[in-house]
């Protein structure tokens, strides 16, 4: 009885040492997939800022 017990314990923790793992690599590639969208965003948002000069500014 008491090796079941640990022997669930032990299936516990490693279970739940792969559920971690593999939830801390999911959030630390959408961070970096966002990371790299806002850096495209703001390549793509600065080029058209510098290939637009010719048009008019709105002004307030």
């Amino acid at each position: 009885m008491f090796w079941k017990i640990v022997g669930g314990l032990l299936l516990a923790w490693v279970g739940f040492m792969v559920l971690g793992w593999v939830v801390g690599f999911l959030i630390e590639a959408v961070f970096w997939i966002a990371v790299i969208a806002g850096g495209v965003f703001l390549g793509a948002a600065a080029y058209g800022a510098i290939k637009n000069k010719d048009r008019k500014q709105i002004r307030s």
